[in-house]
């Protein structure tokens, strides 16, 4: 249910159609990740994921929400795991792991405590953080161990359907930001750049 405010003051449920909500949490395009841990006998397992979210620097966190009640979910409890990003190469290991198993099975590289994907975009190994509430997702915050980035293209996800990366446009719109450590804003500084002056 929403929340509006009528004109004398008074609050007014509103029934939202989650499809809507759906429809608008899809026009946010997002990249796409296998969220990966093991089972509880030691095999590894995976959950394609699109809700990732970087959370902090220092320390490094990282976010992701599982849909409550799948077994990724219950298998991240208290329980490492690698957030693998997904590279636009890796179409089908995003589809197999979204529950549409493909002929060809997906190529672990299993050397470590928690089994991790090979030929990544990129790999976030973390453990356990916090977890929270989500509704009817559960909000899993994990500590980053160790990472690896490779220089390729990352698949991306919007309006329900996997995207390639396009070409280039405009400019990067956090450099010089005013809300950054870097231009003083949270130091108390009185005067800040003019956003487009030249470096």
């Amino acid at each position: 249910m929403g929340q509006k405010t009528a004109s004398d003051g008074h609050d007014m449920s509103v029934a939202i159609d989650p499809r809507e909500v759906r429809n608008a949490f899809g026009k946010f395009a997002t990249g796409v990740t296998v969220v990966t841990c093991r089972t509880p006998d030691g095999q590894p397992h995976g959950a394609t994921v699109n809700a990732f979210t970087a959370v902090s620097l220092d320390p490094p966190l990282a976010q992701v929400t599982l849909i409550r009640g799948n077994k990724a979910s219950e298998y991240l409890e208290e329980a490492p795991f690698a957030i693998n990003i997904m590279s636009a190469s890796q179409l089908e290991v995003c589809l197999h792991f979204a529950g549409k198993p493909m002929l060809k099975t997906p190529k672990w590289r299993d050397d470590g405590e928690i089994p991790v994907l090979s030929d990544n975009a990129a790999t976030i190994e973390c453990r356990p953080w916090r977890t929270y509430d989500g509704g009817d997702h559960v909000i899993v915050i994990g500590e980053v161990q160790s990472l690896e980035v490779n220089d390729v293209d990352p698949r991306l996800f919007v309006s329900g359907k996997f995207r390639e990366v396009g070409p280039f446009s405009g400019g990067a719109p956090w450099h010089g930001s005013g809300d950054s450590l870097a231009m003083g804003w949270f130091e108390g500084s009185t005067a800040f750049d003019t956003f487009g002056a030249s470096p």
